[in-house]
């Protein structure tokens, strides 16, 4: 590749925390090397546009300075568009075009697999990009900017939850986003210790749910002295029902890159909850020994569901995150100035930029389901019998590999 004298940068897909890190690690580690950087402003739809656009953002010192790095969502601006579905045959040259009208000799895009997919589309096709691992979803191969941001904040709302799940003696779902995969909502329920997490890795038997919600929230209630107590589940709202089909809005049809909408969870898992309850004798027995019954107007405990939805991407970014931005920002700088394209920053380790190709980083990772039952043993349900924990100890040699 020639030698690069300016770098563009977007951002793509669902926004999160860790991005504006991301930018200001790409425009400061460019700046260091005396490489110009721009932005270019939502995402794939403003590279579209980029030939049409009367001028873009330089980010020099004075500008870069106005990106707070601690805050989530992103200066550059998002949008969710596949370019392969633009419908103009010339959509390559006309953003070449683009590029060649401001100078810009090379990308840098953050994003998730979506994002990935048409950076490996860009590259096939002469445009040289380096992608930046970002989704809160965490379905990606290496770790991504954005998943420990969202991890915090899903366990801040489940633990804030708590307080008015006991002042009125309420089951609370809480559904948050995820896609196909449950690490968001596995990592935040532990970190909130939640009392149920169902993830799409697991088919969920909701007579398992009914029985450990109703021991551990009838237990809770009995014992304390003022009769109250909650229950907490965490869902993904990427759920699968007893049959191993997902949850879908089917009304809300599907974005730009042909998926589903996903929805209704939490309204589905409160509906069985609340079948289960009606129909289970004891829950009246219940009712009028903890002073809670009241005849044709509160005969069983009430079951609400949350969906805090892009609360969990919003506001803050961890500091984990914007380290994790900064340092992988860096690192697409230094890996475009060796010549690379077409792959992904997996992250900075000491003296190592290490890199995987884009089309291998963007492959779907499940939550690895070898763990669940070391957290089923110390009292989480997770929709199923609990299994035991076939464990084995492995000592480490030498240096252990880290994200930090």
């Amino acid at each position: 590749m020639a030698s690069i004298k300016r770098i563009g940068i977007i951002t793509s897909g669902g926004d999160c925390g860790g991005l504006n890190a991301v930018i200001k690690g790409v425009a400061r580690e460019a700046y260091a090397n005396g490489i110009d950087s721009v932005v270019i402003p939502n995402g794939y739809a403003g590279l579209y546009n980029l030939v049409d656009l009367p001028e873009v953002v330089h980010l020099n010192a004075e500008r870069v300075s106005r990106i707070e790095a601690s805050l989530a969502g992103s200066e550059a601006g998002h949008s969710r568009v596949k370019i392969s579905k633009i419908k103009d045959e010339k959509k390559y040259d006309r953003i070449k075009e683009g590029l060649k009208k401001f100078g810009i000799d090379a990308l840098v895009i953050s994003g998730g697999d979506d994002t990935g997919s048409v950076v490996v589309d860009l590259t096939q096709n002469g445009i040289p990009c380096i992608h930046v691992p970002k989704t809160m979803d965490l379905d990606l191969q290496p770790y991504s900017v954005g998943g420990d941001s969202s991890i915090n904040r899903i366990s801040t709302f489940a633990r804030d939850l708590k307080t008015t799940g006991l002042s009125h003696n309420r089951i609370l779902v809480i559904e948050v986003f995820g896609r196909y995969v449950g690490h968001t909502a596995f990592r935040g329920g532990i970190g909130a210790e939640v009392d149920c997490i169902l993830i799409p890795e697991i088919p969920v038997d909701f007579d398992v749910v009914y029985g450990h919600m109703k021991t551990t929230y009838f237990g809770r209630v009995m014992r304390s002295d003022v009769k109250a107590g909650t229950y907490i589940i965490v869902v993904a709202e990427g759920l699968k029902n007893a049959n191993g089909e997902m949850l879908y809005d089917e009304s809300a049809g599907v974005d730009a890159f042909g998926h589903k909408k996903l929805a209704g969870a939490g309204k589905y898992i409160r509906q069985q909850l609340e079948k289960r309850l009606k129909s289970d004798p004891e829950v009246i027995e219940f009712m009028k020994k903890t002073g809670m019954y009241a005849p044709g107007v509160y005969e069983i405990p009430e079951v609400r569901e949350v969906t805090p939805g892009h609360l969990v991407r919003c506001g803050g970014s961890s500091s984990y995150d914007v380290t994790f931005g900064y340092k992988t920002g860096a690192g697409a700088v230094l890996l475009l100035m060796d010549g690379k394209q077409g792959v992904t920053v997996v992250n900075v380790d000491g003296d190592q930029v290490q890199y995987q190709a884009t089309q291998e980083a963007i492959k779907r990772r499940e939550v690895d389901l070898k763990e669940i039952p070391l957290y089923e043993s110390i009292g989480t349900c997770f929709g199923r019998e609990p299994q035991k924990y076939d464990h084995r100890f492995v000592e480490i040699q030498g240096q252990i590999t880290r994200h930090m």
